[in-house]
């Protein structure tokens, strides 16, 4: 018994090093992305100063992905396994996944309104991002519901499972139902200047270091939150 925290001492320092690796990196990261987007990059000529939401919606919507399929991964393996740490994985995945939903909501009409004339179309794409925001938010409304008991956390993964399926629905929209939105990225370039391609680049690798270091954050205090709980559990009933 004794031995067991010194041993798990060393694993604790090493997890908490690479973590702060990943926030200082991440945050270099958004400093020079901020500097190529707003300083490097010009300004488009049709949409103005407007077009540079264009580099936070799109990494936002990539992010978003990574969230949702992160919980859609725990989910599964979880239904499998029924390992505590897999079920982490998938509340932490749909909360960091929603949040970047919600951002990708948020500026999608400020674009909308310039390019289109109105703050919000039915468009296929954006129809079926609002439907994943939907899914995951039930899924966490459900996870919130007191403490989540196995129905419940069984409930909440075939929810999460559900949503997967939506996300290739989001990617292929455009190019399935020919709405309005946009395909920001295709084989012939998008008639995009090297430094706006730049740019956007950074700012995917910067908020894909976000959304990870935010799931990672976020799993580990789901999974301390349930090894407390079930500590409480235990000597409740001694």
């Amino acid at each position: 018994m004794l031995a067991s925290p010194a041993m798990s001492r060393p694993r604790q320092s090493g997890s908490t090093t690479l973590w702060s690796l990943v926030l200082f990196t991440t945050l270099a990261l958004f400093a020079v992305t901020l500097y190529l987007i707003f300083v490097v990059a010009p300004v488009e000529k049709q949409m103005g100063i407007v077009q540079k939401i264009f580099y936070f919606h799109v990494p936002s919507a990539y992010a978003m992905y990574l969230g949702f399929g992160a919980s859609a991964l725990g989910s599964a393996v979880y239904l499998i396994k029924r390992d505590a740490k897999w079920d982490a994985l998938a509340v932490a995945g749909a909360e960091v996944g929603t949040l970047f939903c919600v951002i990708v909501l948020l500026t999608g009409p400020l674009w909308a309104r310039k390019a289109w004339g109105v703050w919000w179309t039915w468009d296929p794409r954006l129809t079926t991002t609002l439907l994943a925001g939907m899914i995951f938010a039930a899924y966490l409304a459900l996870r919130s519901m007191g403490d989540a008991g196995e129905v419940e956390k069984r409930f909440a993964s075939g929810l999460a499972l559900f949503g997967l399926i939506d996300l290739p629905l989001i990617h292929y929209s455009v190019q399935r139902w020919r709405g309005v939105h946009p395909t920001v990225i295709t084989g012939k370039g998008g008639g995009l200047e090297s430094e706006m391609y730049w740019a956007l680049g950074l700012s995917f690798v910067a908020f894909t270091g976000l959304a990870a270091l935010l799931i990672w954050t976020r799993a580990s205090a789901e999974r301390q939150r349930e090894e407390t709980a079930r500590l409480r559990f235990e000597l409740m009933h001694r």
